[in-house]
């Protein structure tokens, strides 16, 4: 399995162009420098109504199959 650490910081109306579907991928840059993108419904279930801020962590399998994402405290980044 295949963990990525990033940071979003996203406003509310920066979010409505996922939620809206005119946008439908996610490009983020992760601690180690990689770039990954994953479905934008994978955030899905962190928006507020002060859009999606925070450290998460994305999984997927070798073929990128399986994806799920999660927030994680920055106390416990690096530490999988």
């Amino acid at each position: 399995m295949n963990h990525f650490e990033f940071s979003i910081n996203l406003s509310a109306q920066e979010y409505l162009q996922y939620y809206r579907g005119s946008v439908n991928k996610v490009i983020a840059k992760c601690t180690d420098g990689t770039t990954i993108q994953f479905p934008a419904l994978l955030l899905k279930p962190f928006v507020t109504t002060g859009g999606i801020r925070g450290r998460f962590v994305l999984s997927c399998d070798e073929n990128g199959k399986g994806s799920e994402v999660r927030r994680v405290c920055d106390e416990h980044i690096g530490r999988n």
